[in-house]
């Protein structure tokens, strides 16, 4: 899509009355200036990850925590407010502050409007491709999770909008939910003649071959460019093992290493990594592994404005994050001599969908694939009288209101909900719908769990997962947020040694007893048993819930007193 034929989409959205006169010139005059984009060098990559499913339009608050610790205290992406605007230079108040950051969100949302939407997203990418002979359009996973339909269609809306999108190369993680042959069967079928999967890292747990092609090579203006998958490195951890019951993960730096060698060898003269290892993860694989120009990085949700360029024993790597939920674009042009990369140009694109019409055949597909679903999606289960949101280190408020839910329906003294970094937001007002629940609930195991915990177990679960999160070896962290908890104050100090994070719990305003058991209730348990126990789905729960409350107040965030972390600008307060 060329500029005339990008203005052309303008006046046809002014033509069906969705645009003004007045409001098509100033959709005009933004659009240009926002999204312009010249053209560098020979080679383009264009970046999405973890959109999660969302297909249409929302509004997403990024977080106002997000700490680093040991080596990453203090740089990208451990910056959140006005500490990231002053490190990438973005003015208070912009259309970009409002993208990147949670400040002033609910007035910022109401001004911009809502971001992403696959229709908005395929302008874009048609838009960015019209000057890009050949350009590659790579997809860091977490696609095909994340929405009721996802779930209900096993991730089909997904794959046909990835297909439709023109995605060349995607790597895994979410999608593993769904089953090792449900996978296969749209690698083998769907995506047969469209999209590779690529994972370097994916072996068969018998004999270790190689699941997926550990890379792909493809000509770009005739430039040889590999792309190597490195799917997330957790995943038989962080969501059930039986789902994949016959493959193996890993961060595998050993063979990430060889492949980058082949690929080198086989004549690349570009070499990028899709990843979903984590920000963290990918800094210091970029930090050990040699020549690899680029790493194309998802999993932790970070929207960088700017790449992080990592020193290695043979060269330097460019680190990108491209945040989450459909909300940007990445365009990585590349200037290649003498079989090498010699120059780059970088540009994090937030999808505005008031800036961007709709693409008149994905809006189509969306339609179609939403229609037998949209009586039970809009339901209205209540209306909120604040921002609900999830994203952060600690807790959100909509992860508040699953708390408290599970907490009241299930007559519990405490509560945990995973640390999940998905979910849409809510401004003050808006209702919510059972859309908007499944936005924070749709996953492939939803059980609520009830179980009778001592004091010590519940030490052991939060300090586990602490350590996922504070590690201060990259290596060990998992990528997720600390678990979520209801009912039981405690202390966090991210910088203590493992085992000691977790200090002074209470209960009611009480010691929690380390011999003493409690009532705590839960959901997505990873165990195989959990599949037989009887558990009803999450969403059913909160949904009973909230259809009782209808009007749900500003929630009382529950959070750690925090230790040792004063002046970290991965805190706003």
């Amino acid at each position: 899509m060329n500029r005339r034929e990008f203005l052309n989409v303008l006046a046809a959205a002014n033509a069906a009355g969705l645009l003004l006169p007045a409001s098509l010139a100033r959709a005009q005059t933004a659009a240009e200036s926002f999204y312009d984009a010249p053209a560098f060098g020979d080679v383009s990559l264009l970046h999405i990850t973890d959109c999660h499913a969302q297909l249409k339009p929302i509004h997403f608050r990024e977080p106002s925590v997000n700490l680093g610790i040991a080596g990453m205290a203090g740089r990208a992406p451990h910056l959140v407010g006005p500490s990231l605007l002053e490190h990438f230079r973005i003015a208070p108040g912009s259309r970009a502050a409002h993208a990147f950051t949670f400040l002033d969100f609910e007035r910022l949302a109401g001004l911009y409007g809502k971001v992403g939407g696959f229709a908005h997203l395929a302008t874009l990418v048609k838009r960015v491709r019209a000057n890009r002979p050949g350009a590659l359009l790579l997809d860091g996973g977490d696609t095909w999770q994340g929405s009721g339909t996802a779930l209900w269609t096993q991730g089909q809306d997904m794959v046909e909008a990835a297909k439709l999108l023109g995605v060349d190369v995607m790597t895994l993680h979410w999608e593993c939910t769904y089953g090792q042959d449900r996978v296969r069967e749209v690698a083998e079928k769907d995506f047969a003649g469209h999209i590779e999967i690529v994972a370097q890292n994916i072996k068969s747990a018998d004999f270790g071959d190689d699941v997926f092609k550990p890379y792909t090579m493809r000509a770009v203006n005739g430039v040889k460019v590999a792309v190597i998958g490195q799917a997330f490195p957790y995943t038989p951890i962080a969501n059930p093992r039986y789902m994949v019951a016959d493959w193996t993960f890993g961060i595998r730096e050993e063979d990430m290493q060889k492949t980058v060698d082949a690929a080198r060898a086989a004549g690349a003269a570009v070499v990028v990594v899709l990843s979903h290892n984590g920000m963290d993860v990918d800094l210091k694989m970029a930090s050990r592994v040699s020549g690899v120009d680029a790493i194309l990085g998802g999993h932790t949700h970070d929207g960088m404005p700017a790449p992080s360029v990592v020193a290695n024993p043979g060269g330097k790597t460019l680190v990108t994050n491209a945040g989450s939920n459909g909300k940007f674009l990445g365009v990585l042009d590349l200037a290649v001599s003498g079989g090498r990369v010699a120059d780059f140009r970088y540009r994090l694109m937030p999808v505005f969908a008031d800036l961007l019409p709709a693409d008149p055949e994905m809006d189509a597909l969306i339609t179609r694939v939403r229609a037998p679903y949209e009586a039970t999606l809009g339901e209205v289960l209540a209306v909120t009288d604040a921002t609900l949101y999830r994203r952060g280190n600690f807790n959100g408020s909509f992860d508040q209101v699953i708390l408290d839910a599970l907490m009241a329906e299930k007559d519990a003294e405490i509560a945990f909900s995973p640390g999940f970094r998905w979910g849409a937001s809510l401004l003050p007002g808006q209702p919510i719908t059972m859309e908007s629940l499944l936005d924070q609930t749709a996953i492939t195991y939803p059980y609520v769990t009830l179980s009778n915990l001592s004091g010590a177990q519940i030490k052991t679960v939060l300090e586990d997962v602490c350590d996922n999160l504070f590690n201060p070896d990259p290596y060990y962290q998992q990528g997720g947020d600390m678990v979520r908890v209801g009912g039981l104050s405690y202390a966090c100090d991210p910088t203590a040694a493992a085992g000691q994070r977790i200090q002074d719990m209470t209960l009611n305003g009480k010691p929690l007893e380390a011999s003493k058991t409690y009532k705590v209730a839960g959901w997505a348990p990873v165990a195989e048993e959990a599949k037989t126990a009887g558990g009803e789905p999450i969403w059913d729960l909160v949904a009973r819930n909230l259809r009782a409350r209808k009007i749900i107040a500003p929630p009382r965030l529950n959070l750690p007193t925090l230790k040792g972390v004063d002046g970290n600008p991965g805190l706003a307060v």
